[in-house]
């Protein structure tokens, strides 16, 4: 049998890019000519896209690692590296998209909707792009960046109209069975239900999306029981369906079982108790003795349905209808959305024993060549490292003559008079 999985931690690399190449243009008499290295290729991106024909997450609980393609490396001739094969994850329609600290970054309800969740690395620039009236012949090219690096906790949160709530065994699959095309699997014993089931229900001309909700149980939302593991796909239903069932498979009365769920619902969300209701008392098909006159006290409605018999089914989904379309007028469909946050910090500096360590892309940029003992591309470095606030962020922090300061995997000797020189030649 197939599996369920609504929430699952996702690792997600961005390819790396493609390293240029340092490389000139050999001509009979110049053994060395005009420079030509092309770039890189940068790296693939992973990027996340819906798609209404998967209802599960199931995929990356198998297999929670993904990496995109890397960038090709530069040749010469100005042959530039072809770009690295973007990653495509398809992900279910409703699914959030948190950072690996739970901050939301991405509410996906929209089929086709793409967000890039790793970018892929920039490629190396080849020793062609470095040529400067200054600078005649570089001998030097840039390495690969690497990809991003991400952990990202998915959730999904079903897209339904209408959400069918109840004790275990109440009716549920049984209903949704009856009034649309799902085929949930039924038995008579508790927890029958153990995966959410939508059903698209269509009754003269009108039509929503029903979903059934696996059982839930008094202490549900402090995570007792299955159905604490559902409560999540109540949130986005316009209308919650509370069915209630008065047969002997059921320990509490049916009015017990309304101020259970409505709790439980309420301690889960407390934006649900605010939610249209629809109280529904199933099984009218089979003999009981409660009354149903604590419905009246308490004011409001209680349509009686057997989903075994079809007695009530049809008045009950106009009713939903109604009140599915009620919403939509009052709060249109909640759109996806992306939060773009600000840039972080573009490098810090912290001191870790012995050695001073500058980290951030800005600060591994500025070091990305692939000859640091060439003379050009030493030079290259300090004047970027002086044009990006780096060096005079180091002597803010106390860096002095002589300290060790690292840099990915570069360590160099810190030197103030070879930086002020550089500075002063910009």
């Amino acid at each position: 049998m197939a599996s369920f999985v609504d929430s699952v931690r996702l690792f997600a690399r961005g390819g790396a890019g493609g390293a240029g190449v340092a490389s000139f243009l050999k001509r009979k008499g110049r053994p060395r000519g005009r420079p030509n290295g092309g770039n890189g290729g940068k790296g693939g991106d992973v990027i996340l896209v819906t798609d209404p024909g998967i209802g599960t997450l199931l995929r990356y609980d198998r297999k929670p690692h993904w990496k995109a393609g890397d960038g090709e490396h530069a040749e010469g001739e100005l042959r530039h590296g072809r770009k690295g094969d973007d990653l495509e994850l398809i992900v279910p329609l409703g699914t959030v998209v948190r950072d690996e600290d739970g901050v939301l970054m991405a509410d996906l309800v929209v089929a086709g909707q793409r967000l890039v969740v790793a970018e892929g690395g920039r490629g190396g620039r080849g020793n062609a792009s470095f040529v400067t009236p200054d600078r005649r012949a570089p001998s030097f090219a840039e390495q690969g960046e690497y990809g991003e690096d991400r952990t990202l906790l998915l959730e999904l949160q079903l897209v339904a109209d209408g959400a069918l709530i109840g004790y275990p065994n109440s009716g549920k699959s049984t209903l949704v069975a009856s009034v649309s095309a799902a085929k949930p699997k039924i038995a008579d014993y508790p927890f029958t239900t153990l995966v959410p089931n939508l059903g698209v229900v269509v009754i003269d001309g009108r039509e929503f999306v029903l979903a059934d909700i696996p059982g839930l149980i008094e202490g549900a939302a402090e995570g007792k029981g299955l159905g604490h593991e559902f409560l999540r796909h109540t949130e986005r239903a316009r209308v919650l369906v509370v069915l209630l069932d008065p047969s002997d498979l059921q320990t509490d009365s049916p009015e017990r079982q309304y101020d259970v769920l409505v709790h439980e619902l309420e301690s889960h969300s407390p934006d649900l108790a605010e939610r249209p209701r629809v109280v529904v008392l199933n099984k009218t098909d089979l003999p009981r003795d409660h009354d149903t006159a604590w419905s009246n006290e308490r004011d409001f409605e209680l349509f009686e349905i057997s989903g075994v018999t079809g007695d009530g089914v049809a008045e009950l989904l106009h009713r939903i209808a109604d009140l599915t379309e009620q919403a939509q007028r009052d709060a249109p469909d909640r759109d996806s959305f992306v939060l773009h946050r600000p840039l972080g910090a573009a490098f810090t500096i912290d001191r870790r024993g012995d050695e001073w360590v500058v980290e951030g892309r800005t600060a591994e940029r500025a070091v990305n060549l692939d000859d640091l003992t060439n003379p050009d591309a030493a030079d290259l470095v300090a004047k970027r490292l002086v044009g990006t606030g780096i060096d005079g962020a180091l002597r803010e922090a106390g860096v002095e003559s002589g300290d060790d300061v690292r840099i990915g995997t570069l360590v160099f000797t810190y030197d103030p008079d070879a930086a002020a020189t550089e500075d002063s030649d910009q």
